[in-house]
């Protein structure tokens, strides 16, 4: 028979509370596990709508299981614990009140399942801590409408929660991501897909739609889980993105998504000119030939664009190199451009796009239309002034050597680009030019407070000893020669293209050469065509000693008027006198000599140039057989095709061989305030 063992009332009441404890869990998941979630959606989807300031609902089913923790190796009683499972089907994301949607019906986020798991220990705490959430099927439509009122900002809370959310990794799965702003007038769309068997990527997208306005096509990859505990660890991106010709491609890693920052990758570019980047960057860069860099790209990613270094990068404009550093700040007011770029080879005509003044097929190939009217020498492409004011810069640019197609002797370039409040300035723009200096200072003001939609423009140039035998230096003739080119000059103009600002510009111009000779030769290696013609048309080959030669030049609303033109050769002293108009581009040019014998100079008529800078006319009055080197050369400084006066200008202080012909060449010229009218010539 058995025996019963007799409690005591005070271990029996023991037995009991022990029961209880036990039974309370046990009942309580139970109760989880067979309960209805879908009846707690109402409370669930009022309390996030509340929470988040928008819609929001879990359509579909939601469900609980118990799934064992992510232990990492370590084992304690807590690892035995089992952990709270939720995953909710078809769950929907609203826009906030008060924003404009064309389709009422399109929420923010659509996600065909969420599934996370919960720390149950840290509620305890008031913690939520979610180690992974899982988005499968997920769409997303990001709005921003014309008044900048967006869908994707939550506004904070009055009062700080005492709850902590701790989300530490994110997954992601095929889906897709629409984005349409009528701010920057952008509508693009990513369609996401899952990767297998990719050990560093997880999930790829392709991208499509416009940017800015321009078409838009692009795609990449990026990790399968994005690691938002463990900020050290590397979530893996590659990307790329075509726009206008222009590409830009990425690969690196992203270290702290949670304060969108230290991107770190590797940054390709090309494009068949750097303004056309402006589409796919908004940073405005200035025209140039067909381009590509590649180098270390480090950032901080924000709101309004953050914080961006591209370092030691390298590559090709046109056919020179280029390398350096550039940092790029979305400060305010505007945004910021820094940095130091350096050329070893600078190739002379890729500063043709900068004025427009390339090749109509350069134009074609960096997408601009050439608008170049036939008969026409001066560049007539506008600058796009409109944007200057959307970026500050501050760029010092050096180049140790320049070439062009015949070999010039500049041997450095340095200069220091600021723009500030759409007010470019590039203060030096230095040359070492044949053992000389050419030094100007350039201001253009594009901001469009002196004049809309253009430029206010301000130049000071000075050359100073340009050795005449350093400039050709393949022409033997000249080895001799230690004459000099020396000027300086001042001018003022409004306009939006290098043909408009010259055709109003006002200042005066002065040049000096001194100790010299001048040949058909030495024209054509020049470029100046017209003194070419005149020289084999009238005497051959002969080469004429200078002695010197003084111009003082006048410009008034882009009419040039000499007020002296005095060239001193062994022969004859030539005088010129007359007109080149920069507005339309027409010469009208009286050359008279006054022979020093009949050795050169048979006759003293008078040589006239008439006609465009594309097609003079030079002509002789009836008789004249014989007008040399002293013509040839007035004809070769004044030549706006060669653009030789608007770089050498006045004399310097010096006494010369000429002294009496170039006193008055010695006064520094000037200019008015641009838009003014021109001093009174004397």
């Amino acid at each position: 028979m058995p025996r019963f063992i007799s409690l005591s009332h005070r271990q029996k009441i023991a037995l009991a509370s022990a029961a209880v404890l036990v039974a309370l869990p046990v009942t309580a998941a139970v109760v989880l596990l067979n309960m209805d979630w879908n009846r707690a959606k109402p409370w669930l989807n009022a309390r996030a709508s509340e929470a988040l300031g928008r819609p929001f609902a879990i359509a579909g089913d939601l469900s609980l299981t118990w799934q064992q923790p992510p232990t990492a190796g370590q084992h304690s009683w807590r690892s035995y614990l089992p952990w709270p499972h939720l995953q909710a089907q078809d769950v929907r994301l609203g826009n906030p009140s008060g924003m404009v949607v064309a389709d009422e019906q399109a929420p923010l986020a659509n996600v065909g399942q969420l599934a996370f798991s919960l720390n149950p220990l840290a509620l305890l705490d008031k913690k939520i801590i979610i180690p992974q959430l899982r988005f499968d099927a997920p769409q997303v439509r990001l709005l921003r409408n014309k008044d900048g009122k967006n869908n994707w900002t939550f506004e904070k809370q009055e009062q700080p929660s005492p709850w902590q959310l701790e989300l530490q990794s994110v997954v992601f799965s095929k889906g897709t991501v629409t984005l349409d702003d009528d701010v920057t007038h952008t509508a693009m769309r990513a369609d996401v897909d899952t990767i297998a068997n990719d050990a560093r990527y997880g999930i790829a997208w392709k991208l499509s739609g416009t940017y800015r306005g321009e078409s838009i096509q692009g795609g990449g990859k990026a990790g399968g889980v994005l690691s938002l505990q463990q900020q050290g660890t590397p979530f893996p991106i590659q990307a790329d993105m075509r726009a206008s010709g222009s590409s830009v491609a990425i690969e690196g890693t992203l270290t702290r998504p949670a304060d969108l920052a230290a991107l770190d990758v590797r940054l390709k570019i090309s494009g068949p000119s750097m303004a056309r980047l402006y589409p796919l960057t908004g940073v405005l860069l200035p025209e140039t030939p067909h381009f590509s860099t590649e180098g270390h790209l480090t950032g901080t990613l924000a709101p309004r664009g953050g914080e961006w270094v591209y370092d030691q990068f390298s590559g090709k404009v046109g056919s020179s190199d280029i390398r350096g550093k550039l940092a790029f700040s979305a400060s305010t007011p505007r945004k910021r451009l820094t940095g130091e770029v350096h050329s070893r080879l600078l190739q002379f005509s890729d500063l043709g796009p900068l004025v427009g003044a390339d090749s109509s097929a350069s134009k074609k190939e960096r997408g601009v239309p050439s608008t170049q009217p036939d008969g026409r020498v001066l560049p007539v492409e506008t600058f796009k002034t409109e944007r200057w004011t959307s970026l500050d810069a501050d760029v010092r640019y050096t180049a140790d050597n320049i070439t062009r197609d015949a070999e010039l002797p500049i041997s450095k370039l340095d200069t220091h680009v600021v723009l500030t409040d759409g007010v470019l300035s590039l203060t030096p723009l230095n040359f070492n030019v044949a053992g000389g200096t050419l030094t100007s200072q350039i201001k253009l003001d594009g901001s469009g407070k002196v004049i809309a939609n253009g430029i206010a423009a301000e130049l000071k140039a000075s050359a100073r000893h340009l050795h005449i035998q350093q400039l050709f230096p393949r022409l033997p003739a000249l080895q001799a020669s230690v004459g000099e080119i020396n000027g300086d000059a001042s001018l003022s103009a409004t306009g939006n293209s290098v043909a408009s600002l010259l055709g109003s510009s006002n200042g005066e111009v002065r040049a000096l050469i001194n100790r010299g000779s001048i040949s058909k030769l030495l024209l054509e290696e020049m470029g100046l065509n017209i003194g070419s013609v005149v020289l084999t048309k009238l005497v051959g080959d002969k080469q004429v000693k200078l002695n010197c030669m003084a111009a003082d030049f006048v410009v008034a609303k882009g009419l040039v008027r000499t007020r002296q033109f005095i060239v001193d050769t062994d022969d004859a002293v030539l005088h010129v006198d007359g007109t080149v108009n920069l507005a339309n581009e027409q010469l009208d040019l009286t050359l008279q000599p006054d022979s020093k014998g009949l050795r050169v100079f048979s006759l003293r008529s008078p040589l006239y140039v008439r006609g465009t800078f594309s097609k003079p006319d030079v002509s002789v009055d009836k008789g004249v057989l014989a007008l040399r080197a002293g013509g040839a050369l007035a004809l070769a400084v004044v030549a706006p095709v060669a653009a030789l006066l608007p770089l050498v200008n006045t004399g310097p202080g010096e006494d010369s061989e000429c002294a009496a012909l170039l006193a008055q060449a010695r006064v520094k010229p000037v200019a008015p305030k641009p838009g003014k009218a021109a001093r009174k010539s004397r």
